[in-house]
């Protein structure tokens, strides 16, 4: 048993989109209660710290309708079914930058709001980049802005609340971390 494990008594599927599901749970809490749980099936998500041998992170700027925002943000894309996590970083690094890498490096999983979603984004870094013959082939309903910047930029982002997501402030505490460890 699962320390503190809610065992589901019954599912209820509200809604099958695209990229989410939504569903509410009547569980059995460790204390004999019962609750409700509202919760969001997500397939899961890469993101990309991609590095320049200028030693420039790769950025890209896009609105985000559910802040009702433009957020810079690492480079970033959604699993499609079947794909390996590798494979889907490789995709959108080139689709979303225009660049391509000799090799990723996995950093870490982590899950985005584990109160309410079990979606998980698979971190990786990027190494040995070049441009890529084709440029960046953005999807139809995707407009984004590249942008390069150096470590101490991305912080004064993150400060300013410009970088607003906990994968990209993530990513840029782990570029800083990993040059002064270099130098």
């Amino acid at each position: 048993m699962k320390k503190f494990e809610e065992k589901t008594i019954h599912s209820n599927r509200l809604y099958e989109g695209k990229i989410i599901n939504l569903k509410v749970d009547d569980v059995s809490l460790p204390n004999g209660h019962t609750s409700k749980r509202e919760l969001i099936e997500h397939p899961g998500a890469v993101a990309i710290i991609a590095i320049t041998p200028e030693n420039k992170i790769i950025l890209v700027e896009q609105y985000r309708k559910a802040l009702e925002r433009s957020l810079i943000e690492i480079p970033a894309g959604k699993l499609e079914p079947g794909e390996a996590p590798e494979y889907t970083a490789m995709r959108e690094l080139e689709e979303e930058t225009g660049y391509t890498a000799e090799k990723l490096v996995k950093i870490q999983t982590f899950a985005t709001s584990p109160g309410f979603a079990n979606e998980v984004v698979h971190l990786f870094a990027a190494e040995g980049l070049s441009k890529a013959t084709n440029g960046a082939v953005l999807d139809d309903d995707e407009f984004v802005e590249l942008m390069e910047v150096t470590i101490e930029e991305a912080e004064q982002m993150v400060v300013d609340e410009k970088i607003y997501d906990a994968k990209t402030a993530f990513a840029v505490l782990w570029a800083k971390q990993r040059f002064s460890i270099e130098n």
